[in-house]
């Protein structure tokens, strides 16, 4: 049993999974402390890919690669796991998933169009953040009731969320630590 939560931090590219990742890790939002998985790192490093898409400006990743690469590591617990997608991640490994969303497409294109996105890549991003395809994909790949949707348009977003999320961390490990020691008294 994990004794620290796996949390996928999930949402289009420009609404801020990396910053809450970092704002948690900084803060020490558990004791021992979650570490952040960037998946985007992972997928370029230990080249878990087919290939780059020259269209969309990004890997082509191999899922299967992808998570054969990092299963020893996640399956103990205690990763933030940064990336634009949860639904390929095994049920087993996620205590919780967090889609961070930008209902303002303005300040989404704003942040995407600031990282030189082709017209293409923004327009894909805008769209599936209008249609809240992420959104979507979390609740039919994870039960309901470990699925949250966050807004993250401004800072102050970000420090609620990643409040919210440290109390979510802290709860998650006193249940554990109290099954635990109801497990201890039964036997």
């Amino acid at each position: 049993m994990r004794t620290l939560p796996n949390v996928v931090i999930t949402g289009v590219p420009g609404v801020g999974k990396t910053v809450h990742c970092t704002q948690l890790v900084e803060t020490d939002c558990a004791s021992p402390p979650l570490k952040h998985l960037s998946i985007n790192q992972v997928v370029k490093e230990k080249q878990c890919h087919e290939g780059f898409d020259e269209d969309l400006g990004s890997w082509i990743v191999d899922e299967e690669k992808l998570l054969d690469e990092i299963e020893d590591q996640v399956k103990d617990g205690g990763w933030l796991i940064d990336w634009h997608a949860c639904d390929v991640f095994p049920e087993s490994w996620v205590d919780l998933v967090v889609v961070l969303k930008c209902s303002k497409t303005d300040v989404l294109w704003d942040r995407l169009n600031a990282r030189g996105y082709s017209e293409k890549k923004l327009q894909e991003n805008l769209d599936a953040e209008i249609f809240g395809v992420l959104i979507e994909e979390a609740k039919a790949a994870f039960d309901e009731n470990i699925v949250v949707v966050l807004d993250s348009e401004k800072w102050e977003d970000v420090e609620q969320n990643c409040e919210r999320i440290k109390t979510w961390i802290e709860t998650w490990m006193q249940q554990r630590k109290e099954e635990n020691k109801d497990g201890e008294e039964t036997t």
